[in-house]
């Protein structure tokens, strides 16, 4: 037996129960990992509630670090002992031990811990997807990233600058606002008392923005769309305020042939070279320099509750892992 977090219906925090779960060799396709740290993510707290409805009892956590145990038949690519790293389905990452797709899984390159790789993997590899692929950042281009002190938040101002951008980003607080600045952001602005397309429309004189990437969804859509230059892109990849409500397409028309796309990591990594190639980027611009990964808050994986209520009351910044 060995020890994971499972809930066994939708909820509050409340809902996450540490408990034993009993694990067996591989199936086919399929590697048995032992992780040695567990990143805590938003998306967590879909599952958890019941946005993003999951079969229960189900387990809970998309991204992890570990050592491979064991190797099911057809998996040529992996062996026991190495240190591998994932990020995506299916749910089960807060836990001891787990089975999981091998296709899954990249091996973690020496200059990079497994802390690190378990704080990066999700956030890393959205960050990668968006500006390299969703909207290919130009060097030169001024943009807009929500939630600037946020886990994608700190790694995107650092990559964004690194190619040459100018980088706006949201945030609630003062406190949060030093910290984007720390970490790549040009302009900061502080929602909680100002306008952001306001402000955007300021900084630029006028001009707006080419895209706006935005994880807060119902609160920010309408206004992300006024900081957007004709035939701009706002790419919505999360929900944090809740999901954006139905619209008439025809604002798009009216505020200059927009664009809107509401991306996922699953679809991007969907076939495992696109997986690997991403994966490989993402720690080059880390083990570059570029890019430094901080992990701001640590957990046991037995409070991870407290950790959802602390994610979800705007209490965390930057990564956070669960310690094995």
């Amino acid at each position: 037996m060995t020890k994971a977090v499972r809930f066994h219906k939708a909820g509050g925090p409340e809902v996450l129960v540490y408990e034993d779960v009993e694990v067996g060799a591989p199936a086919e396709g399929q590697a048995k990992v032992r992780h040695t740290a567990v990143g805590l993510n938003f998306i967590d707290t879909y599952h958890r509630s019941g946005l993003y409805p999951l079969p229960l009892p189900s387990g809970i956590g998309l991204e992890g670090a570990g050592v491979v145990e064991a190797v099911g038949p057809g998996v040529d690519y992996l062996k026991a002992g190495d240190r591998v790293a994932y990020a995506g389905g299916p749910p089960g990452s807060y836990s001891e031990v787990r089975l999981i797709p091998a296709d899954r899984l990249v091996k973690i390159p020496d200059g990079i811990t497994d802390q690190q790789a378990a704080a990066m993997m999700l956030k890393g590899l959205t960050t990668q997807y968006l500006i390299r692929r969703t909207f290919r950042v130009q060097a030169g281009q001024t943009v807009l990233f929500h939630a600037a002190a946020g886990g994608v938040g700190l790694i995107a101002g650092q990559w964004l600058k690194a190619l040459g951008c100018t980088v706006i980003g949201t945030v609630g607080s003062d406190e949060k606002a030093k910290l984007a600045k720390a970490h790549g952001y040009d302009h900061t602005i502080v929602y909680t008392r100002e306008n952001f397309a306001e402000r955007v429309k300021e900084i630029t004189n006028g001009a707006k923005l080419p895209v706006v990437f935005d994880s807060v969804g119902k609160d920010t859509f309408m206004g992300s769309l006024d900081c957007l230059a004709p035939l701009g892109m706002l790419a919505v990849f999360g929900n944090g305020s809740g999901p954006v409500p139905a619209f008439d397409l025809g604002l798009l028309a009216q505020k200059g042939s927009l664009f809107v796309t509401r991306p996922t990591l699953n679809t991007y990594v969907a076939k495992r070279a696109d997986l690997v190639a991403s994966a490989e980027e993402l720690f080059d611009v880390v083990k570059s320099g570029k890019v430094k990964i901080e992990i701001n808050q640590t957990y046991s994986l037995k409070d991870a509750a407290q950790a959802h209520r602390d994610l979800e009351g705007r209490k965390t910044t930057g990564s956070t892992i669960f310690t094995l």
